[in-house]
């Protein structure tokens, strides 16, 4: 990492405490009723609100097709747009990817100006931004990430710290919040394989838990009962044929009631380690 990257003129307000945003917000709101993630460490403090879990929301990457985004649009999905894409928003909602994936494939590095520039341009609005990190990179991707978290601090948007092969929960535990949630990059095998231990962490500390590269029904419902907040996918930003049966495994899985599903357990119920 060098110093080539400046925070925008948008971000001092915040910094100073001239300003409050959506992390702030939330944060003074979950400091107050306990649900703050401070709860998982202490057991002397009590959550003083019920989660209530909601839908899952869905992502896809931007594309510039018309009656792709169309479908995206009517069926209420939203954008994950990439540090290293076009920074087009089309209107619609979106979140705010760091490009590592898209440097990874082209076997470039981490393009450390483009992302400024897409922090500085989308930030403000973006629902999440996810922290640079190092695809595949185990425990170096996550000390890359916290330096990232601290030139980024004091930012209004939320932010999610990606997780890879060979970490667990303890690694990230104590960094979590609601304003700091998870990304659940990895390779597919242990992706889908630490699931649930992801799903249980982002329930103790009452984070947003996101899952990268979902595109088929199966991992959707997968998804679902493991109490997952957001996915992303690109089979809807390919092929707009493949949208209503995505858009249809996700409804169905959001209206299936699972007893084991953590967003809808109390706190009690779900062990420290992350056990399922």
């Amino acid at each position: 990492m060098n110093g080539d990257y400046q925070a925008p003129e948008w971000m001092n307000p915040y910094v100073s405490g001239r300003a409050v945003g959506y992390s702030q917000a939330v944060m003074a709101y979950a400091d107050y009723y306990g649900v703050d993630g401070s709860a998982d460490m202490d057991q002397e403090i009590e959550e003083r609100i019920s989660m209530v879990p909601c839908p899952m929301v869905s992502y896809a990457s931007r594309t510039g097709t018309r009656r792709n985004l169309e479908a995206m649009r009517a069926a209420n999905w939203r954008l994950l747009v990439s540090a290293k894409g076009v920074l087009r928003t089309e209107g619609m909602r979106y979140a705010l990817d760091n490009g590592a994936w898209t440097a990874f494939q082209q076997g470039e590095a981490f393009d450390e100006l483009a992302f400024g520039r897409a922090v500085d341009l989308l930030g403000e609005k973006a629902d999440w931004i996810v922290l640079p990190d190092i695809v595949a990179g185990g425990m170096a991707s996550l000390d890359f990430s916290l330096r990232w978290l601290e030139r980024l601090k004091g930012i209004p948007t939320k932010l999610l710290l990606a997780v890879q092969n060979g970490m667990q929960p303890d690694d990230v535990r104590e960094l979590l919040s609601p304003a700091i949630g998870i990304f659940v990059g990895g390779d597919t095998e242990w992706k889908l394989g630490t699931l649930n231990t992801w799903g249980l962490l982002a329930r103790r500390r009452n984070c947003h838990l996101h899952v990268g590269r979902v595109n088929s029904a199966r991992r959707i419902t997968l998804c679902a009962a493991a109490g997952v907040n957001s996915i992303d996918g690109t089979s809807a930003t390919r092929f707009a044929k493949t949208l209503p049966p995505l858009d249809a495994a996700l409804r169905h899985a959001d209206g299936q009631q699972d007893l084991f599903n953590p967003s809808s357990m109390a706190l009690q119920q779900v062990h420290f380690d992350c056990r399922g």
